[in-house]
């Protein structure tokens, strides 16, 4: 099903509490998160979503509250490797964009506060754990959200277990998420996955990160901006990376691994409409503004757009012989496929088969229609077609939830209810299908 297209203006760089907040801004459901969240078999943290000003814009902001016996101390940053308490394990570097070595913290400036207390049922609550990958693995099994969104979540995750493991020069199975830094992570990472999948986001751009420079403290030392995971997924997974003049880290590792996970182009449209802005804000104060800006765009396809047509004139094959082929042809990949009755020589009833495709899958239809119907030609055509931008949405009606397909030109929208869901409420509803509609 298509979806929205996301673009990620990472010119303060980007963290995991920074999307979080973007995504909430652009109109992602917060009772939806906090019902996901309030599922997590872990405690220890509260959420807070609140209203600040950043370089004087008012912007989202969502903060993980841990308790005093999770909070994260930033003085000693101990959380970072997981190596206290005897521990032998290699804990993710995982600091919060909003928790530097020392808190410069932004407050609310007349903002509602909405705060969330975690305490679900059935919540595990332990001292010191030292969480793995597969612990994590199972807590988002276990979580209450779509298959979609535990998958970003997961794939989130092993992108930076996987990081991080290069970066200790262990196996990734011996990275432990200390419990301080793991609880953090999880509710981030999460939090992106359920926000952006509760968006229908499936397309998402993200030209570049833009990071700062220097050094950053650690419990075991001084790191160099970027830190070496951050560097390592940038590099694994070929994220375009500027270094700014700014001093200071203002690519998480966190921020990273969601970048790497979400991103299908580094290339904006040519053309496109803004759909909705969001602003989600970061916590610490550097010389730039310390946002991360999110809009759903609508990019401009009219007149762009190629495909390739294939004819074939078929005199000799039964309806159920040719219902089948289009079956075969729609789930091959082709765009559409549709039979218009002739004659032929001779005065022959025939159907002439048209199919609609990309010119990277012609070839394997052509080879379907030749092995599955009695035709002995197929006409190839290379044609440009002008089309509206097209999306399936789904939205809450008063009848139920429905798929609807939004096409838009310049700043003009056209909305029409797609046939599966229209009698599928019609079923239910016991409806006349046109009222439905």
């Amino acid at each position: 099903m298509a979806g929205e297209t996301l673009y990620l203006e990472c010119m303060s760089g980007i963290s995991g509490d920074m999307t979080v907040a973007a995504l909430l801004d652009l109109g992602a459901d917060e009772q939806v998160l906090r019902k996901a969240l309030d599922s997590l078999s872990v405690d220890g943290f509260q959420i807070q979503v609140s209203r600040v000003k950043k370089s004087g814009l008012d912007a989202c902001d969502f903060h993980v509250i841990l308790d005093a016996e999770h909070e994260n101390h930033d003085h000693d940053m101990e959380y970072l490797h997981g190596h206290s308490h005897g521990d032998e394990g290699h804990g993710v570097h995982h600091h919060s964009h909003g928790m530097p070595e020392h808190h410069h913290r932004e407050h609310s400036h007349g903002g509602s506060t909405a705060q969330h207390s975690h305490g679900g049922q059935g919540h595990i609550h332990t001292h010191h754990v030292h969480r793995n990958l597969d612990d994590i693995l199972e807590i988002i099994e276990k979580a209450e959200m779509t298959d979609r969104a535990k998958a970003l979540s997961a794939k989130i995750f092993r992108i930076l277990a996987a990081a991080e493991a290069k970066a200790h020069g262990v196996p990734e199975d011996r990275v432990h998420f200390h419990e301080v830094g793991a609880v953090d992570s999880i509710v981030d990472i999460l939090a992106a996955a359920v926000c952006l999948d509760n968006l229908n986001v499936t397309q998402v751009v993200v030209p570049r990160l833009c990071e700062g420079r220097g050094t950053v403290r650690c419990q075991h030392g001084i790191l160099p901006v970027p830190v070496p995971a951050v560097l390592n997924i940038v590099q694994e997974y070929g994220l375009p990376l500027h270094i700014t003049e700014v001093e200071g880290e203002l690519v998480t590792p966190t921020g990273a691994a969601v970048a790497a996970a979400v991103r299908t182009s580094e290339k904006l449209p040519e053309k496109f409409t803004v759909l909705r802005t969001g602003l989600g804000a970061g916590k610490r104060e550097y010389a730039c503004p310390g946002f991360l800006r999110a809009m759903l765009i609508a990019p401009e396809h009219a007149g762009t757009d190629r495909v390739c047509k294939l004819e074939a004139n078929i005199d000799d094959s039964t309806g159920e012989m040719l219902g089948y082929v289009m079956e075969l042809l729609f789930q091959a990949g082709a765009r559409d496929v549709h039979y218009i009755p002739v004659f032929m020589k001779k005065n022959r009833p025939a159907y002439q088969l048209n199919v609609i495709c990309g010119e990277e899958d012609a070839s394997a239809l052509e080879e379907i229609i030749f092995r599955e119907t009695t035709t002995i030609g197929i006409r190839r055509m290379q044609v440009e077609r002008s089309v509206l931008h097209r999306e399936i949405r789904r939205i809450r009606t008063s009848l139920g939830e429905a798929a609807v397909k939004v096409c838009t030109r310049g700043g003009e929208v056209w909305i029409y209810p797609e046939y599966e869901s229209t009698a599928a409420l019609a079923r239910k509803n016991q409806m006349p299908y046109q009222q439905v509609y």
